[in-house]
């Protein structure tokens, strides 16, 4: 892989690991916490953003979480979990090989599987963001690719009851602003009918879920409303059932996949090959298999665009900085966090986001 090859062999030299943990209200209706990994060494920081989702995956890390919290104590010396283990000198390749046998949940397992690659990538993300910089340089540089503007999205859920109030918001505050919806059973004909078809660019149907407040059921003659009102809109993560899968029948070419995709071997595993992929990197877990992936979608033309995960630290500029390299111009859900605040700020920034004069590391 012509991707990973340029960054396996850049040293990493980790002398201390630090956390840092951060909490914050959200515009889905809850407190995100996620916890930054700050790798150090040689006179260098390199920075990843943990997006496990449950609080105690968090908490766990450590004596007290609540002083840890950006905003209260905020010092690198509040974590109580040893990752003693990441200290040494390595190739970032042999690092991400020792990751493999590494525990990175010392104080026990996670509540859902899924945080472990999110977890890996944080440590993984961290350590390239590191590797980076002790070599003085930055990502687009090392890889031979222009960091372009980033065209985002507004993601948003419509409410309970659902209204179009915080889509009219948005859009009084941010002409011309774009979408990401996520559709549920209890939309109104007033709300199908109020939303501005036009800009809505994604419909997350959320139907492979399971065990969260966003699952959505496969319900067809709800499908089959979607489909119809927004007959531009990428269609993402449908659930193809005996009775769903027809209403999809010629629509393929705007179905996109998120959720079960970590890896080639689940595109692979896809009822059809793709011709649009969520890119949602802490997925992944590995920085390997994030680029494999992204060289296999471009070697069959399959369009990307990059999603968020309410991160609340340098995670979203490292969205930012992915999609500035491999897919800037698509409808990347990787909009400013202002845009999840509880309440939507008086000012808001406007697509596309521009990269910065003098990255360095991870810097988008």
């Amino acid at each position: 892989m012509a991707l990973y090859d340029a960054v396996a062999d850049l040293p990493v030299t980790v002398e201390s690991v630090a956390l840092r943990r951060r909490a914050r209200d959200t515009s889905s209706g809850f407190e995100r916490v996620t916890t930054t990994f700050r790798l150090r060494g040689g006179g260098e920081l390199g920075r990843g953003e943990d997006v496990t989702y449950d609080a105690p995956d968090h908490d766990a890390l450590y004596d007290d979480p609540e002083a840890a919290t950006d905003g209260a104590a905020a010092a690198d010396g509040d974590a109580a979990a040893d990752f003693s283990e990441l200290l040494g000198e390595w190739t970032f390749a042999e690092f991400s090989d020792h990751l493999d046998d590494a525990d990175l949940f010392p104080r026990g397992d996670p509540e859902r599987m899924t945080a472990r690659p999110y977890r890996r990538w944080a440590v993984e993300s961290a350590a390239l963001d590191l590797a980076l910089r002790r070599a003085d340089t930055d990502l687009g540089t090392v890889l031979g690719r222009d960091r372009d503007p980033v065209r985002f999205v507004a993601s948003t859920r419509l409410g309970d009851p659902p209204s179009l109030d915080r889509v009219n918001t948005i859009s009084e505050r941010v002409p011309g602003v774009e979408f990401k919806l996520d559709p549920t059973s209890d939309w109104s004909d007033a709300v199908f009918e109020g939303l501005p078809v036009e800009r809505v660019r994604i419909l997350d149907l959320k139907g492979l879920y399971e065990g969260t407040d966003v699952d959505q059921e496969p319900d067809p003659a709800f499908y089959e409303r979607v489909v119809s009102a927004f007959p531009e809109a990428v269609l993402e993560d449908p659930n193809l059932t005996d009775e769903t899968r027809r209403i999809f029948e010629g629509e393929e070419d705007r179905v996109s996949w998120d959720y079960p995709i970590t890896g080639v071997g689940s595109v692979d595993a896809l009822p059809f090959e793709p011709r649009w992929l969520n890119v949602k990197p802490s997925r992944f877990g590995t920085i390997e298999s994030l680029f494999e992936t992204l060289e296999w979608a471009a070697e069959r033309d399959v369009s990307l665009y990059g999603g968020g995960q309410f991160e609340l630290g340098v995670g979203r500029s490292h969205l930012h900085l992915l999609a500035s390299l491999f897919y800037p111009d698509g409808p990347n859900d990787v909009a400013p966090g202002t845009y999840n605040d509880h309440e939507v700020p008086a000012r808001l920034p406007a697509s596309p986001l521009a990269p910065s004069a003098a990255p360095r590391g991870l810097d988008f």
